[in-house]
C-alpha cells in the first residue's frame, strides 16, 4: 500500500505547526501572516476575547470588535463561520477559535476569493491556532494582557490563576461558567473536570471580599482537586476540605456545592455545604425544589464543630436536563426599581436564551451581562453561575470516552455547519 501524495497546502501547514512551537507569542502574528501568504491568503488577524466576553482584541495592533455588534462577534457567539466584504473589495472569512468547547476568540482571514480548498486550509489554521494559543497563554503575560481591559486586584489574580477554562465538555455533557466582577473577585470560584465517564463540578463562595477570602477559596479548590485526583469519593473530598480549612484557616469558611455526574447513567450525586440549592431545569421549566434539601454547615470549622457527617444526595437526570449552580451574589443583585434580581428573573433569563437555541456558554454570557447592566456594572457581591447540561447521544452511541468528540470540538465543522455558517455571507484566560 502506497501513501497518498501530500499536497502543497498540507505540507505548508505541517511546516507551520513545526515552526510555531518555538515561536514567542509576540512573534506569532508575523509567523501566521508569512504562512498565510504561502497558503493563498492575504493575511490572518488573531482576535482574543476579553475576560468579560465583550470585545475581540487583535493579538497585535489596534482595532477591536464588539462581540454583540459585529460579524466577528456573531462568529464568536454562535461558533459559525461568517464571510463579509471589506471596503477595499477583499473577502474576510471569520472563523472561531475553539479549544475543545472553550471559546477563545476568532480569526479574520483576508483573501481575494474563496474556494473549498482554501476554506479547508482556513479551518485547519484555526484549529492549529486554538491549540497554540491555549498552550502559550499559560506562560505568556502578553496573551493574558491582550485579554484584559482593566487592572486586576491581588485576590482576583490569585483566584483566577486557579480557575479552569470557562467551558468543558464532550459528546455527553457540557459544563460552562461565568464569574463577575472580572477584575475584583473576592471569594467566589468554580471548578469542573472530566474523566472518561464522570463530570466533577464545584462552586465556592468564601466569607468576605478580601485577600483572606481568596486564600480560603484557593485552599478549598486545592483540597477538592487533591482528594479527587487520589480517587476519593464525594463525601471524602468534602471532608478533606473541611479538615484543611479548619486546620489552616479556622476563622474563615466558605459555602459550596460539590457534584459528580455519571455520564452514562445520568446519576447525579452532590453535597451542599451551606450554599443556595442547585436548580434543575427540565423541558424549559424549573422543577420546584427538585434539588433542595435541608442545609448543612459551610466548609471548614463550622462543619467540624457540628460533628455530623455530610449527606450525599442523589437524583437521576433525564436527557437534556440542565443543572444550575450559583452564588448568592446573583440573586441578591439589585435591579433598576431597587428590588432584587431573584430566582425568577435569573432562571427566566436562562430558559429564554437556551430555548432560543443559544449555546449554553452564550446563554450565560448574555445573562451575566444583563445582570451587570441592571446594576450599572457594579455588583454588591461576587456573582458566579455554572450550568451543566447532560445530553447523552442516541442509545446506539459509544460509551463516554470511547467515541469521537462533538463535531465542533476540534474547531473543524461538518458540511451542515459550514452551510449554515456561510449563510451570513453578506455582511481565549479564565472567566
Amino acid at each position: 500500500m502506497t501513501s497518498p501524495e501530500v499536497g502543497r497546502g498540507e505540507t505548508l501547514l505541517q511546516e507551520f505547526l513545526a515552526a510555531v512551537h518555538l515561536t514567542a507569542p509576540t512573534k506569532l502574528p508575523s509567523l501566521v501572516d508569512g504562512y498565510a501568504v504561502k497558503l493563498g491568503m492575504r493575511r490572518v488577524v488573531i482576535y482574543l476575547v476579553d475576560l468579560q466576553q465583550r470585545r475581540l482584541t487583535p493579538l497585535s495592533g489596534a482595532g477591536q470588535f464588539l462581540v454583540d455588534q459585529s460579524q466577528a462577534g456573531r462568529c464568536y457567539r454562535a461558533l459559525d463561520m461568517r464571510v463579509e466584504a471589506s471596503d477595499d473589495g477583499e473577502l474576510i472569512v471569520w472563523l472561531p477559535l475553539v479549544d475543545g468547547v472553550e471559546r477563545l476568540g476568532v480569526i479574520g482571514v483576508h483573501m481575494d476569493s474563496l474556494d473549498s480548498a482554501l476554506l479547508d486550509r482556513c479551518r485547519a489554521l484555526a484549529s492549529i491556532l486554538a491549540m497554540v494559543i491555549t498552550s502559550k497563554r499559560a506562560v505568556s503575560d502578553r496573551l493574558v494582557q491582550r485579554a484584559r481591559s482593566g487592572t486586576m486586584t491581588l485576590p482576583a489574580e490569585m483566584v483566577r490563576a486557579l480557575l479552569p477554562p470557562r467551558t468543558i465538555g464532550n459528546e455527553w455533557v457540557i459544563s460552562t461558567a461565568v464569574l463577575e466582577p472580572a477584575y475584583e473577585l473576592g471569594g467566589d470560584a468554580f471548578d469542573h473536570s472530566l474523566t472518561e465517564s464522570t463530570l466533577n463540578v464545584v462552586i465556592l463562595d468564601a466569607m468576605g471580599h478580601n485577600l483572606a477570602s481568596g486564600l480560603t477559596t484557593a485552599i478549598a479548590m486545592a483540597g477538592f482537586r487533591s482528594a479527587r485526583r487520589n480517587d476519593a469519593g464525594l463525601e471524602e473530598c468534602v471532608g478533606t476540605v473541611d479538615d484543611v480549612l479548619a486546620e489552616w484557616l479556622p476563622d474563615q469558611f466558605c459555602t459550596g456545592i460539590a457534584m459528580r455526574l455519571d455520564l452514562l447513567s445520568g446519576v447525579l450525586h452532590w453535597v451542599n455545604c451551606g450554599h443556595p440549592p442547585p436548580l434543575l431545569i427540565r423541558d424549559q421549566q424549573v422543577l420546584d425544589q427538585a434539588l433542595e434539601y435541608s442545609g448543612e454547615p459551610p466548609l471548614g470549622m463550622p462543619a467540624k464543630l457540628a460533628g455530623t457527617s455530610r449527606e450525599v444526595h442523589r437524583t437521576v437526570l433525564e436527557p437534556g436536563d440542565r443543572v444550575l449552580l450559583y452564588t448568592d451574589g446573583v440573586t441578591e443583585a439589585r435591579i433598576a426599581d431597587g428590588g432584587e434580581f431573584g430566582l425568577t428573573g435569573f432562571t427566566g433569563s436562562i430558559i429564554r436564551a437556551t430555548s432560543a437555541g443559544e449555546l449554553a456558554s452564550e446563554a450565560l454570557r448574555q445573562l451575566i451581562h444583563a445582570l451587570l447592566e441592571r446594576q450599572g456594572d457594579g455588583l454588591r457581591d461576587d456573582a458566579t453561575i455554572l450550568l451543566l447540561e447532560w445530553r447523552p447521544p442516541a442509545q446506539d452511541a459509544e460509551t463516554p470516552g470511547s467515541g469521537e468528540a462533538d463535531r465542533r470540538h476540534d474547531g473543524v465543522w461538518t458540511g451542515e455547519e459550514t452551510a449554515r455558517g456561510s449563510g451570513g455571507t453578506t455582511g481565549a484566560e479564565g472567566c
